[in-house]
This record gives structure tokens, sequence and C-alpha cells, in this order.
């Protein structure tokens, strides 16, 4: 077998999805994949980070939204991993991310074996994985553009399936026969019985291979994805792709693109435990249930209720004599569904977009590049935050129109700058910033520096904001 023991196997980690059937915790604002969903606090993304933390892979790529860059950042800035950040202007589908990273992989190494990972799985055997991704990667160097297939742990609807050929020279890897879109229940236990394999979506391949398919089948992709990178520009710590260039790529997926149609084909009977956690129920599957079945997290308390998942984020919530059911509470949105039904919740918040909630996409907490901001309380012309910046984070300089505010420090020290005059605060002190007023924060210390703000004014709409200045490039 070929040595793919030593940062050999670039890892490319998709991290641009807006998962919805995990709301009300997972929303477009703050997808699934950056929430702490899993032990010891991590996300999935952090996870699928520290899977690669290993000497067969060399440091990864990332692929995100602009609008996730700054938690990406901070994901893997806090489990103290490093790699490239790359920024998509807007969501193109997965082939057009494919052929940047490919495409960037090739500036590291012509030879390069790159491996596709989405950011919102769960591996459970992490040393199996390893040694799944290896003897892919001894196919892939030989021209075959391989995927990990995970062995069904019963007939699903909710994943497309891998049907295997012949057997190629690495133990477990074969050539594929076909791929099969998600099928119908019936279907899926026919599937099953005959020995075909889970999709799971992760691939290996050396990036030219993937260039040579991507150009034979979808080379507007190709074209789109080039430009987008010749005329990209570092912004910060960020390679932010030309937003012209890449809007022009079609919007389609890579197995669309290329899996179903090309012949190099090939894949690995995975030996590790997989889920796409993508509905409660699958949150449910993957914790450890108290003897009644039950998985509860955070303040919960339940009476004669069995095999059900209740976690709360905010209030106290307590259930009694039901089977069977999930419930999640947030401080602004409570979830109350059958675990059976939990796929729906994709559903559920189609129709709260049609109906007008705000809530189906934005979280009462938004994160900032400097930190976050949660809404307290909202009235007729006023409105109240809690602000927390974090140690270096600076606000953008700016100005209202309509509002002024009083910053209440309760935690840290402020550096305040108004009209110019620069003053720090420091606990149970406060700054008033009239209407008008040119205005900055900066946490100048070592721990996170807490407020209260208190807006008053004819209106406290987020988009009176006026920003002169900002260190984060925003506009």
């Amino acid at each position: 077998m070929n040595d793919f023991s030593r940062n050999s196997i670039i890892p490319v980690i998709m991290a641009g999805g807006s998962g919805t059937r995990l709301w009300p915790v997972s929303r477009e604002a703050m997808p699934k994949q950056f929430i702490a969903l899993l032990e010891g606090g991590l996300s999935t993304f952090q996870q699928t980070l520290l899977r690669i933390a290993d000497q067969t892979f060399a440091s990864p790529i990332v692929v995100t939204s602009n609008d996730f860059r700054f938690v990406v950042a901070e994901q893997m800035k806090s489990i103290a991993i490093e790699g490239e950040i790359v920024l998509e202007p807007e969501r193109r589908d997965s082939a057009a991310a494919v052929a940047i990273s490919a495409l960037l992989s090739q500036k590291r190494d012509v030879d390069a074996v790159c491996l596709v990972l989405a950011a919102d799985h769960v591996i459970t055997d992490n040393d199996k994985f390893i040694t799944d991704c290896r003897k892919a990667a001894v196919e892939a160097g030989k021209g075959r553009i391989m995927t990990l297939g995970v062995v069904p742990t019963g007939p699903s609807t909710a994943y497309g399936y891998i049907q295997c050929g012949a057997a190629l020279e690495t133990p477990d890897a074969f050539a594929v026969d076909r791929f099969v879109e998600k099928p119908k229940l019936e279907d899926a236990e026919r599937y099953v019985a005959n020995g075909l394999l889970w999709n799971c979506g992760n691939f290996i391949f050396r990036a030219d291979v993937m260039m040579q398919e991507l150009e034979s089948y979808v080379p507007d992709v190709v074209t789109a994805a080039s430009t987008a990178l010749d005329k990209g520009l570092r912004d910060l710590d960020f390679l932010r792709l030309n937003a012209e260039a890449f809007s022009l790529a079609p919007k389609v997926s890579i197995d669309y693109a290329v899996m179903e149609k090309t012949l190099a084909a090939g894949v690995v009977k995975a030996s590790f435990g997989w889920s796409d956690v993508g509905s409660w129920d699958s949150i449910y599957d993957i914790k450890t249930a108290d003897a009644q079945g039950n998985v509860l997290e955070g303040a919960v308390s339940v009476i004669d209720t069995h095999g059900s998942l209740i976690r709360s984020e905010g209030p106290l919530t307590t259930i009694v004599g039901l089977s069977d059911i999930v419930v999640v509470t947030l401080p602004d949105a409570v979830l109350v569904s059958s675990k059976s039904a939990a796929p729906r919740v994709k559903d559920l918040v189609a129709q709260l977009r049609l109906e007008g909630y705000g809530e189906a996409t934005d979280h009462l907490r938004v994160h900032r590049p400097w930190g976050w901001y949660q809404r307290i309380d909202l009235g007729d012309r006023f409105q109240v935050k809690h602000i927390c910046v974090h140690p270096g984070g600076t606000l953008s300089l700016q100005r209202h129109y309509h509002r002024a505010e009083h910053w209440v420090v309760v935690h840290g020290t402020a550096e305040v700058t108004i009209d110019g005059v620069v003053r720090h605060y420091h606990e149970n002190e406060a700054a008033y910033l009239p209407i008008g007023c040119v205005h900055r924060m900066r946490n100048p210390g070592k721990i996170d520096l807490k407020i209260i703000e208190v807006q008053v004014g004819s209106y406290t709409g987020e988009d009176d904001i006026v920003r002169i200045e900002d260190v984060y490039a925003r506009t």
C-alpha cells in the first residue's frame, strides 16, 4: 500500500450550509455545523477539524459563506487548528466549491490528493475513519474518484445509495456500479437487503483527476471557479472569491455534476459509524439516554416520560406522561414534535418564513466578529441589549440618526470613543452617546467586556448604523 502517513491528503471542509431541520437551535444565521451539539461543547465543524488533526492530513481548506467567516475563524482558533478559509460570495452548490478546492490544492502540490468532508456529520470511530481514508487515497492515487460508503443501520429514505461493482486491489474498495437517489421505503428495504451502501457525501480524489472530470461534464463550473479564484482577494486571514465571476458558476452538486456520470467512481466500504445529524431524531440516536430512554439537557424535569429528547437553553421545561417526543426550548422559540415527525421541521421553518416570523432565520443572540449581542427587551422608542466584546474586539466607528445610546459596563473595561474623545469606562460606569455622535467601543482588556446597551429614539433597527470605519471590512 502506498504511504499516506505524512501530510499527504489535503482535507477540504464544506461549511457553508444552512440546515433547518434542527430548528430552533439551528437557523440560517447560525446553522447546525456551528452549534455546540456534541459532548464537550463542540460543534460538528470543530469535531470534523479535530478528526483530521492527524499526520495523515495536511492543513485544511475550509470553504464557507462570507456570512460565517468570523464564526469559522473563531471556532478554529478555539481548538488551535490552522487552515485556509475560502469565502463564497453566494451559494452555488458543491461542484463549484469542489472545483475551487481542487485548484487551491494543486497550488500546494500538483499531485495533491483531496478529501472532501461535510462540516455537519458525526463519525464515531476516528481511527477507523483515518484507515478508510488511507485506503481510499491509495485508489485515488491511481486515478479513481473515491467515496466512503456507509453500511446502513436500516432502510432509510433520507440518503442516496451506492451499488458496489468489481473489487479493486485495495481491501474493502470497489468500483461503483451506480448511484441511487433517495428512494421510497420499499426500495430502501430492498437496497439494504441487497447490500447497497449509504452515500455519505465524502470524497477522496486526485485534484487533477477531478478537474479533468469537471472540465468534461461541467466546463462552465471550471471557468467560473478559475476566474473567481484568480480575481480573488485576501481579506484579513480569508481568501475572498470574486463575486461576479463566482455568480456565473452553474448551481449543481458534485454528485450530479460528476459522480453519477464518471467512469472513475470507486467506493471504500466504511468501517466507522456515521450520522449526518440531519434531524432531532438523529441527534437522539447519537446521545446517551438514561434508564427511561430519555436524553435530558439543560433545565429539564420529567415524570412518566420515555424515549424522548428534551433540551432547554432557556426556561425550565417540564414534561408529564409523554413518550417518543422531541421538545427543544430556547428563550425565543419552542419546538414540540413526535420523534417520528422530526424530519418535517424543515417544512415548519418554511411555513414560519411565509408567516413572517423572524425566529425562522435569526437567533436571539446574534454573533459578530467582535463578539455577540442579545436583545433583552424591545418596546415603543426603546431597545435593551446585552453586548459581549471579546478581548481585542472593536466595534465599527459609526453614528446613528434616530437613536441615542447608553452603555453600562457590567464586566471588564470599555474603551469608548465619542466624537474623537477617548475614555475608559469600568464596571458600574456608563457612557452616554447622543444622537448623531461618531462613536466606537473597544475591549482593551484580557477578559470579555459585557455591557447593557439602552437605545432610545424614534427608530432602533439595525439598519440605523452608518459605518465610517471598520477593522473587519464590513460595509
